[in-house]
């Protein structure tokens, strides 16, 4: 989201290394000092977050919050004055959809919208939140399939016992043999943060254990 929207707030929270939700957190109940951020707070600003790239309304973050719709309306007006740039993307990625009938990752994968300008409301506007979601979520999709490619030709290249198991989400689970875990993470680490640049760094974390419960 914050390379899509070009937002300067939210791109320097990730320059700064700050945590995004403990960042929204301050910025949409008005602290001074990430200490004054409790954890219930970042977990409501970790719901407004995801919850704006999935295209919710006050309706689906006051059910989510369990808050009153007046309350949720608030947070999401305040959320769009520090993020200003967000609202923007989303109203520009709807006309974008509305006129052309599909949206795009930033590697031109395409989703096809049919139900965009249906006259039925509920319909047009499930098309919409989708529209808003899908060029995020299709690019993290996109980022590590090439991320997983990239990792394997490195292994083939170099020789190695060690596997690529599976992906869950944004994470990659490998088994390694001992004898390579340094350069293992050497080229996870680099192929993961490397596979579409953005405008913001992306953080890769490798933990090991013995199993993947331990590697948490």
């Amino acid at each position: 989201m914050a390379h899509y929207a070009n937002d300067d707030n939210m791109i320097n929270a990730f320059k700064r290394n700050h945590d995004i939700h403990t960042e929204t957190s301050m910025r949409i109940f008005g602290l001074k000092s990430k200490t004054e951020v409790t954890p219930g707070m970042r977990r409501k600003a970790k719901e407004v977050n995801f919850g704006i790239i999935y295209g919710i309304g006050a309706f689906g973050l006051a059910n989510r919050l369990e808050i009153k719709n007046s309350e949720a309306k608030e947070i999401i007006e305040r959320y769009f004055r520090e993020y200003p740039n967000v609202r923007t993307y989303m109203e520009e990625t709807k006309k974008f959809a509305h006129e052309n009938g599909y949206v795009e990752t930033l590697l031109g994968r395409r989703r096809y919208l049919s139900q965009i300008n249906n006259q039925n409301a509920a319909a047009r506007a499930e098309d919409e939140r989708a529209a808003i979601n899908m060029p995020i979520q299709g690019t993290a999709a996109d980022m590590i399939k090439i991320a997983m490619n990239n990792i394997y030709i490195e292994f083939v290249k170099n020789k190695l016992e060690s596997k690529m198991l599976l992906q869950v989400h944004d994470e990659l689970v490998f088994e390694v043999k001992k004898t390579e875990l340094e350069k293992v993470k050497k080229f996870v680490i680099d192929k993961m943060k490397n596979a579409i640049k953005l405008s913001v760094n992306i953080e890769v974390e490798v933990g090991v254990g013995e199993s993947w419960y331990e590697a948490h």
